[in-house]
């Protein structure tokens, strides 16, 4: 009867732990799959930020040529030099306004990138607490066979519950 007891036990040793350990091998994976968003996120964003430093420059360029422009107006010595300067003048004062558009809606897509690699980040970090806790409760369930303390079985169990919270928290971000 004792030996049935036993055995019936470490059955349940073995069940949790396999539980646990395809637990852990999903939180690996999709602490993985985070943690290759917010690397391609990164990527984007500074790719992103260069793209809104060339408008800049672009943006600079363009009220550069309008300040000549307006200069080579006020120098111009026949009406019709005038008005070439005075055009070259609007159409670079056009183009500096066109940028600055260009430059918001890119900043505004860059932060949008940057909430999304913020996020993925929290996701990626659950699931990787889950994966540590997860082990954790593997090895003390593992040792608590070994060595016959349902104990320690226990311990690992109340591990393992801190893992699959903190594994539900990877895809559900709770906190």
């Amino acid at each position: 009867m004792a030996e049935e007891k036993r055995d019936s036990w470490t059955q349940w040793v073995a069940l949790t732990t396999t539980i646990l350990a395809v637990c852990a091998a999903i939180s690996s994976l999709k602490g993985g799959g985070y943690s290759t968003r917010v690397q391609l996120a990164t990527t984007v964003e500074a790719n992103t930020w260069a793209f809104y430093q060339s408008k800049s420059m672009k943006q600079n360029l363009a009220e550069l040529e309008r300040a000549q422009m307006e200069v080579a107006a006020l120098e111009a010595r026949t009406p019709e030099g005038r008005k070439v300067a005075e055009a070259g003048r609007d159409r670079a004062a056009g183009e500096a306004r066109r940028y600055e558009e260009e430059k918001r809606k890119i900043k505004e897509e860059a932060e949008g990138l940057k909430r999304d690699e913020e996020l993925n980040k929290r996701h990626g970090a659950a699931f990787g607490q889950a994966v540590m806790l997860l082990q954790i409760a593997i090895t003390l369930s593992a040792v608590a066979a070994l060595i016959k303390r349902p104990v320690m079985w226990w311990v690992g169990l109340v591990g393992g519950a801190a893992g699959l919270l903190y594994m539900a928290n990877g895809f559900f971000l709770f906190f």
